[in-house]
């Protein structure tokens, strides 16, 4: 992450709810970075190349448990035209929330993160990916390290049945999904769609969701 000016900079978080863009917004409170706001789309499309999906209606209860603004709009999820909604959300939290830089929690997605950074560079402000090119596993352990409690929200990859959805990954399972995630070569961050997560507790919470 660039530091220069942080303590001015305030940021937008681009937010699913999920394991990504939660440490996102963990790292970005840690280096001093202010949090201006959580942007959020709600995608009517499931199969979307730019948002998740599941769970997305529970951020509103993950915000007020940061006391951070949200900015929500929903989108048809219509490739590519769903980046106007995206960018529509952004103008809203720059003039809403005065915000002057972007962090997402985009990790290998170059898709995501270069349509992300196209709008910024449109509207002038910075973005920030602070968990580029991480590897999955460090990944895992770090959220497990910083008390994250995530679960999966959906899975839809082989090796991934039913029975993972709801299940909180501690390290006894982070050591179950890495061995299949060798088994049937998903990728351990499921940053090609293989599962979603949902985090119910972090730091930044201050309570648990159940």
């Amino acid at each position: 992450m660039k530091t220069e000016n942080k303590i001015k900079m305030k940021t937008g978080i681009l937010f699913s709810g999920g394991k990504d863009s939660c440490y996102a917004a963990f790292l970005a409170k840690k280096e001093g970075y202010e949090i201006s706001c959580l942007i959020a789309i709600e995608s009517q499309n499931k199969e979307s190349y730019m948002f998740h999906t599941p769970f997305i209606d529970k951020v509103f209860l993950q915000a007020s448990l940061m006391n951070i603004p949200l900015v929500y709009l929903k989108t048809k999820g219509e490739k590519e035209k769903e980046l106007s909604d995206l960018e529509k959300a952004i103008k809203i939290a720059i003039k809403k929330y005065k915000i002057n830089g972007i962090i997402t929690g985009a990790m290998e997605s170059i898709y995501q993160a270069s349509r992300v950074q196209k709008i910024c560079n449109k509207l002038n402000i910075e973005c920030f990916n602070p968990l580029w090119q991480k590897n999955a596993y460090v990944h895992w352990k770090d959220l497990l390290k910083n008390n994250f409690k995530v679960i999966i929200a959906s899975v839809s990859a082989d090796g991934l049945d039913k029975k993972w959805i709801g299940k909180e990954i501690d390290e006894k399972i982070l050591e179950e999904l890495k061995k299949l995630s060798e088994k049937y070569k998903f990728h351990l961050g499921f940053e090609g769609g293989e599962a979603e997560t949902f985090v119910t507790f972090c730091p930044l919470f201050k309570a648990k969701i159940i």
